[in-house]
């Protein structure tokens, strides 16, 4: 009479150890399945990132050939000086490279306090915040420290110590008081109809190797231009202009009834490569595996110097507010 109860115990044993058993597949077969689409994810974002470093190193290479070759059209092979863009198509993604001409940025070392001030207003279009940043660069590069800026660096942690000496690299605007990432990458504002669009930070706005003035037009920043006095209108102009195909001459900047004080064109040597670059999935649809890398280079007429290239600097992992990472381009050209 016992056997049943029995027999009943055992049948509900081995239904729970088969629950056990299956909850323990069931968490196996996720964990497997997530590190597989992990690892998967991971080699689509190296894929990407070799596919940006590749497209600033075929950049560099059509800027060193410029406008020598050219097309049955007249129109360049691969790069002429005023085009600050140019969209390439590679069997694994799409890239678009931004060149962004050193000349078109303020030089942090020698811009004075009026300069700078005017800039940061025109990034954080907060006064107070505006003086208080230009202080702490004007502290930072300048030999005469003052306290309260030095017992600020050394309250915070990790401590450290004001360079009192030129800016040698701009990251080293994140370390100064009162800077944030978004002053300094770039943020989003409104323009007249209510639109938001980039007005870029202050890495796109000052350099180490910038100018003094007058300020490549097809280069410059939007900060930068209402930093040198012109008004929304014509900001928004000359960037809509650009959108569409670079300025010529400056003849075009007044056929539009812009008024663009300290802007030139051309005349530059120190550029900036950024490539933002897509991967294509097999069945040839942008996937949203984007990466971003960047080099600053010194270019010099390739005919006249043995040595017409130098890398001044390079980042593997870069961001960019202005380029919108490409889909294929019919007609791009193709490396």
């Amino acid at each position: 009479m016992q056997a049943a109860p029995e027999r009943g115990g055992a049948l509900l044993m081995v239904l729970w150890l088969a629950a056990a058993l299956s909850a323990i597949a069931f968490s196996l077969a996720a964990s497997v399945r997530a590190e597989i689409e992990h690892s998967s994810t991971a080699a689509d974002g190296l894929r990407a990132t070799y596919l940006a470093t590749g497209a600033v190193e075929r950049g560099i290479q059509w800027m060193l050939w410029g406008p020598d070759y050219r097309l049955p059209t007249g129109g360049p092979r691969f790069w002429e000086p005023n085009q600050p863009r140019m969209t390439m198509s590679f069997p694994s993604g799409d890239a678009l490279i931004e060149m962004i001409p050193e000349s078109a940025k303020l030089n942090i070392n020698r811009a004075s306090a009026e300069q700078l001030e005017r800039l940061v207003m025109a990034v954080s279009n907060d006064p107070a915040r505006s003086r208080d940043i230009t202080a702490a660069i004007l502290d930072w590069r300048g030999s005469a420290a003052r306290p309260d800026f030095d017992q600020f660096y050394l309250s915070i942690r990790p401590t450290f110590r004001a360079r009192h000496a030129s800016f040698q690299e701009i990251e080293e605007l994140l370390l100064v008081r009162g800077m944030t990432p978004e002053l300094f990458y770039g943020n989003y504002v409104p323009d007249l109809e209510g639109r938001l669009f980039a007005t870029g930070g202050l890495r796109d706005c000052l350099s180490v190797w910038g100018s003094m003035g007058p300020f490549d037009i097809n280069g410059v920043s939007p900060a930068l231009m209402a930093a040198q006095g012109m008004t929304p209108g014509a900001v928004q102009a000359v960037m809509e202009q650009r959108r569409v195909q670079p300025f010529r001459n400056l003849g075009e900047v007044a056929a539009r009834g812009i008024s663009a004080p300290g802007m030139k064109l051309g005349g530059n040597v120190i550029w900036t490569l950024r490539a933002t670059a897509r991967l294509r999935s097999p069945d040839g649809r942008p996937t949203e595996v984007i990466r971003t890398a960047s080099a600053t280079i010194k270019l010099l007429d390739r005919r006249r110097n043995l040595m017409p290239l130098h890398v001044l600097r390079w980042y593997e992992d870069a961001w960019s507010q202005f380029a919108v990472a490409p889909a294929p381009v019919p007609g791009a050209i193709r490396p």
